[in-house]
């Protein structure tokens, strides 16, 4: 580094402050190559720091689930060894679980505590999160929660049910069954619904808001929908490319998404949900129900989006009474 400096110093710049603890540095060099230090000493503080300045500028990330602490759903579910360890494989996963917990941890002030909070996953797959949520939320938290994963697959529910019967997660279950057509339920507190199909986010939002769930959390995946319905001769240079359609149908499916909870009482927020490096389906839909007036302009701002567009997104039709 000396090196480098001289070097620099003598060939490209010709002026250089160093400020150190108790000193500051000023190099000067001149047209003929002459060099003149000046130092300046500072003040000595008047209660001097007992420990020294730290100088790790990598400073590891401050994990809700702490790396090298093993956590025993993680153990279960393969993430971490026994010891701890994170997997190299599962390493975004496990950075995936804390940016959710991140996210729930933000709302813990919406959900009751003078009862039991009711939480449905609709589309929990391998559950993951779902079993983060409960872990932070009834472990870390103390909350009094009773938590139920819904799924189409047979498989995936029967070993998410043995696990949580393995680590005593005693008010956690999975079930098999379609979102459209769960009607278990007559309250919710919160709705979560994580990379669910299509028009399964739809249904899982509908169902949300008729409960009056406190708080919904959706990552929507595959948004087809407005891909096949989307119409606009304004748009028809941009919309030719096939790629741009797609991804343009998305985000407009999502915002549509967002204003429609606006309409119906929520304050709704799009957010990135992990980077966008390890997975496109990145956007976390977070809508809070709000004690406010539902804004009475937003409903004729959204026909106005899908009048010019052509298109009927779902969870409007199934709101709309």
């Amino acid at each position: 580094m000396l090196e480098k400096m001289e070097e620099h110093l003598t060939k490209l710049f010709k002026q250089a402050v160093i400020t150190c603890e108790d000193r500051e540095i000023h190099i000067l060099v001149s047209k003929k190559g002459t060099v003149t230090v000046r130092q300046r000493f500072k003040a000595p503080a008047q209660k001097p720091s007992a420990q020294p300045r730290s100088l790790d500028h990598n400073r590891t990330k401050q994990y809700i689930l702490k790396e090298g602490e093993p956590v025993d759903f993680l153990v279960g579910l393969g993430v971490q060894s026994p010891e701890g360890k994170v997997a190299k494989v599962y390493y975004d996963k496990f950075r995936q679980i804390n940016r959710y917990l991140e996210f729930i941890e933000d709302i813990l002030d919406k959900l009751p505590t003078d009862r039991t909070i009711r939480i449905i996953d609709f589309g929990c797959g391998k559950s993951y999160l779902t079993f983060a949520m409960y872990y932070y939320l009834k472990v870390l938290q103390g909350r009094d929660i009773r938590v139920t994963g819904l799924d189409l697959k047979q498989d995936v529910i029967r070993h998410c049910n043995e696990l949580a019967e393995k680590l005593q997660y005693d008010k956690l279950d999975f079930q098999v069954g379609d979102i459209k057509d769960y009607d278990g339920e007559t309250g919710v507190d919160m709705v979560v619904s994580l990379h669910a199909c299509d028009k399964a986010t739809d249904y899982a939002l509908e169902k949300a808001v008729r409960w009056g769930a406190s708080v919904i959390l959706a990552v929507p995946c595959c948004q087809h929908e407005l891909n096949r319905q989307i119409q606009c001769d304004t748009l028809k240079p941009v919309l030719k490319y096939g790629l741009i359609r797609e991804r343009m149908s998305a985000l407009i499916t999502d915002a549509l998404r967002a204003d429609i909870l606006e309409q119906h009482g929520y304050e709704t927020q799009i957010l990135e949900f992990i980077d966008m490096e390890h997975t496109p389906k990145n956007l976390l839909i977070r809508a809070v129900k709000s004690s406010g007036i539902r804004p009475k302009h937003k409903a004729d701002s959204i026909l106005e989006v899908t009048e010019f567009l052509h298109v009927q997104p779902t969870l409007e039709t199934l709101l709309r009474n």
